[in-house]
């Protein structure tokens, strides 16, 4: 308990801000409404979670705290406010202020002409760019050849056919023709969609680029017997790691936020709920992940969490052209979680089982 109140502190008490101004600005409605949003995102965004821990467990502190401080302004205010009010005014020509001003007006977002409509006619669009970089995520993952694998039975024929190059681009490709070919205006998602595969090469290839580059840099000075901290991602390494993070997080905020229209159409409700109170939630467990050593004591949660990430590609992809409730994204995203999870602990007691117990030492009497 003190470790949870020790990681999670600062969401707990964003939370109950939060949870004041929703009493403040609309009764108790309100605050049912944030509550439930709140709880929408962490179930939507748990596999992000994971994926995050992942690539931040290799950054410095520094960037750690950057994450946590730069980082979720942009995931509260910019992806969850700012970049659906963006997405409007672009996809509609409406002035900025405009499309503000609609956002602050109350009524049924189902009605023509209301900042949830367009916000509702811009899904395509959307659902084509995050459901595209999360895909290609997704195969990069499964296609690789790992020493551990969870499904077994499927990721090994995956990886063996993963040997093949491009792979992945291929059947992203071939997926985002299937999206475009289920979509009313197919021009515009199949544009979208390759924005998405490319903002994916560029920033996980440039990642790449400067992790090598920081690590050879850190390999002389090693040799020249100055300091090296090989175990972490620094400068440039570590500002493209945080640009795909937060790349990242918009893909699964984008649903989100899209998901909460069918609950409210008030701008200021979502950004409370899904914002103040379901990313702050998200960062805490993305720590929680790092500082606990989580992801090497669980070994298959990056599988599930890459799994639950293919899940709501896919999803993204189908929902250009049928409606899918958000509440399947979101149990299946928890399932395949909850699934990893109980895997690894039947594995790490096999192991514990498997392992003989260490004979006690014989003393010599005197």
């Amino acid at each position: 308990m003190k470790t949870f109140f020790h990681h999670f502190s600062w969401s707990l008490v964003v939370s109950m801000i939060a949870l004041a101004i929703a009493l403040l600005y609309g009764g108790w409605a309100a605050v049912a409404l944030c509550v439930i949003l709140g709880l929408m995102e962490i179930s939507l965004s748990f596999d992000n979670a994971v994926v995050n821990a992942r690539v931040l467990e290799k950054m410095s502190e520094f960037w750690q705290k950057i994450f946590l401080t730069i980082g979720i302004l942009i995931a509260v205010v910019g992806m969850r406010l700012i970049m659906p009010l963006v997405l409007v005014s672009a996809t509609t020509g409406l002035s900025f202020g405009e499309v503000i001003t609609l956002a602050l007006e109350k009524g049924d977002p189902a009605t023509v002409g209301t900042y949830g409509h367009y916000l509702h006619d811009a899904h395509p669009q959307i659902a084509a760019f995050g459901g595209m970089f999360l895909l290609m995520l997704f195969l990069d993952f499964i296609f690789e050849d790992r020493d551990i694998k969870w499904l077994s039975w499927l990721e090994k024929p995956l990886a063996k056919v993963g040997q093949l190059d491009s792979l992945s681009y291929v059947v992203a490709l071939a997926a985002l023709l299937g999206g475009a070919a289920i979509a009313e205006d197919p021009t515009v998602v199949l544009i979208a969609g390759v924005l998405g595969l490319i903002t994916y090469i560029l920033v996980n290839g440039l990642g790449s680029l400067f992790e090598g580059g920081d690590d050879a840099e850190e390999d002389s000075d090693a040799a020249r017997g100055g300091a090296s901290s090989l175990a972490v991602l620094t400068g440039r390494a570590a500002f493209f790691s945080f640009l795909y993070l937060e790349v990242l997080d918009a893909s699964f905020s984008f649903d989100g936020v899209i998901g909460a229209f069918a609950i409210t159409a008030d701008p200021i409700i979502i950004l409370l709920g899904l914002g103040l109170i379901g990313a702050m939630f998200v960062r805490s467990l993305t720590i929680f992940l790092v500082r606990q050593g989580t992801l090497n004591d669980y070994i298959y949660l990056d599988h599930g969490a890459h799994w639950a990430i293919g899940a709501l590609a896919g999803i993204l992809l189908l929902s250009i052209g049928f409606e899918i409730p958000e509440i399947v994204t979101g149990l299946i995203g928890v399932f395949l979680i909850c699934a990893a999870f109980f895997s690894s602990v039947l594995a790490n007691r096999r192991e514990s089982a498997d392992t003989p117990a260490k004979a006690p030492e014989l003393v010599d009497s005197p």
